[in-house]
């Protein structure tokens, strides 16, 4: 089989590989190929649909964005008002048996009077330690105490982050935090408190939009449409890759040879199986990853229910968990993001259980709607261990247990997927591995690894975030660029990217 020449070559068709083949294709200034292992783009932004008709994607996405250049691209893909829902984000959390809007932290005044206690007077000891530091914190755990105090620690973040992490706080680096976790203002919660008020919107998602059909995976199909389509290589999956002799080769005994490499596969997949190297150096890439990188799994759970959407959650769009009445850290009611996300009001589906299957056997007989679905996301690790086999009769437990589903609620249809790796943990080594590795990848052998997994930052790792990873790495192999995605995570996330433009 011939081997096919390059000058680059994108490995992955999610949306950072999509970014990456859009500039590509934008700047036409160098021969190039993406190729993916799936039958369609989307990586870890697809959507799966159940047989029953209920879509799920495979994690909880939404679309906000820093970047005008991203901007551009979807109004491209999906240029109709009708392509798209606009939301105004309605979020809390539950805990105490109460929904606390989100953030948590600026809305301790709906929480019982004991832990509002709690809460400020750890607010006033962190305001107190922060005035006597001299350094910086180290962890995301005394980051935590420093920001917020023991009582918003221990009702809060402690518990819901490694439900999340699947990790202590204890053994997360804390810079990656940014704009994601709001420092409470002092004066402003304890006024709050007293008047039993609650804080507004906060957070670069305050407002977001989410495609009317498809699901998120619907935006990158139709972005990889916009390209040349004898350019886009499906059902390709990497063997090894050639460092010396910068060539891909792949299980259907074909090869690519480039002059530069965009990779989005995992960083440490990618470093498993890089040849062409001397033994010390791979030893040395092995070592990094094994010893200092650190992920968690995802279990994304769907369920379909019969029946109008209860008024309890209706205007609500995500739901943060930290207690342990059930296993999920979030929920999402995804039905609320399009109506499409659901099989139509006639169509006619049998129940499969009632939420709570002591509430009976249900008929088998199919029935018509209305139709509404949750989606819910568990983690994983070696420190968090789950049962996989009751994994989703405990979800849908945990639903009832939280009032999201009452026991007679009728579920038509539901879905488990697991994702390894789900999230890229931002532990206290991480910095010093990529600093050891993605260099030497690119320095020495022309590989540019990027992506929520193929450069490990989970502050740059939002759909516009990883989309633009691919454009900025393009910049860097063709012209030298500097990737402020990559290296300045601060400086994107706080303001608004112009430099880039699609049509410039």
């Amino acid at each position: 089989m011939a081997t096919q020449e390059v000058d680059v070559l994108v490995i992955g068709a999610g949306p950072t590989g999509l970014g990456a083949a859009k500039r590509l294709d934008q700047l036409k200034t160098a021969s190039w190929t993406l190729v993916d292992a799936n039958k369609e783009a989307g990586g870890l932004a697809s959507t799966d649909v159940t047989q029953e008709g209920f879509l799920f994607d495979v994690g909880g996405h939404v679309i906000f964005s820093h970047y005008a250049y991203f901007d551009d691209v979807l109004k491209q893909a999906l240029p109709g008002k009708e392509d798209w829902y606009e939301h105004q984000r309605v979020s809390y959390v539950r805990s105490r048996d109460v929904w606390v809007p989100y953030p948590y932290q600026n809305n301790i005044s709906v929480l019982p009077t004991d832990d509002q206690v709690k809460c400020i007077e750890g607010m006033v000891d962190a305001a107190e330690v922060r005035a006597r530091a001299t350094v910086p914190p180290k962890t995301f755990d005394e980051w935590i105490l420093r920001m917020m105090g023991e009582g918003l620690a221990d009702l809060f973040m402690r518990p819901y982050n490694f439900k999340v992490w699947a990790v202590p706080t204890t053994l997360m680096q804390c810079k990656w935090l940014g704009e994601r976790v709001a420092a409470p203002n002092l004066k402003m919660v304890i006024s709050n408190t007293l008047n039993k008020k609650v804080a507004g919107n906060w957070g670069p998602n305050a407002t977001f939009k989410f495609p009317a059909r498809d699901g998120t995976g619907g935006i990158w199909k139709a972005v990889a449409k916009t390209l040349p389509q004898d350019k886009q290589q499906f059902n390709k999956r990497v063997t090894k890759v050639d460092a010396d002799g910068h060539t891909a080769h792949f299980e259907d005994g074909s090869s690519i040879k480039y002059k530069q490499l965009v990779s989005t596969m995992g960083l440490d997949f990618l470093v498993k199986n890089l040849e062409g190297i001397d033994q010390a150096t791979k030893d040395q890439l092995q070592k990094s990853v094994s010893e200092k990188l650190v992920y968690s799994s995802t279990h994304v759970i769907g369920i379909g229910i019969r029946g109008e959407l209860p008024h309890r959650i209706g205007d609500k769009c995500w739901l943060y968990f930290p207690e342990d009445d059930c296993p999920f850290y979030r929920a999402t009611i995804f039905s609320n993001y399009s109506p499409h996300n659901c099989p139509a009001t006639d169509k006619k589906l049998p129940t499969l259980q009632y939420a709570d299957p002591a509430t009976g056997s249900p008929s088998s007989d199919a029935k018509e709607g209305p139709y509404w679905s949750l989606m819910m996301e568990v983690s994983e690790s070696h420190l968090k261990p789950v049962n996989h086999e009751t994994l989703l009769a405990d979800t849908i437990r945990g639903c009832v247990n939280t009032q999201l589903l009452m026991p007679d609620s009728e579920i038509v249809s539901t879905y488990h997927r697991t994702f390894t790796p789900g999230y890229p943990t931002p532990s206290l080594e991480r910095d010093a591995a990529l600093q050891e590795i993605l260099p030497v990848l690119n320095e020495r052998f022309n590989i540019l690894s990027r992506g929520r997994f193929g450069s490990w930052k989970y502050e740059v790792g939002n759909q516009d975030h990883s989309f633009m990873l691919g454009v900025e790495a393009v910049d860097r192999a063709l012209f030298g660029s500097p990737e402020m995605t990559l290296e300045s995570p601060d400086f994107v996330n706080g303001r608004r990217n112009t430099e880039r433009r699609l049509h410039a």
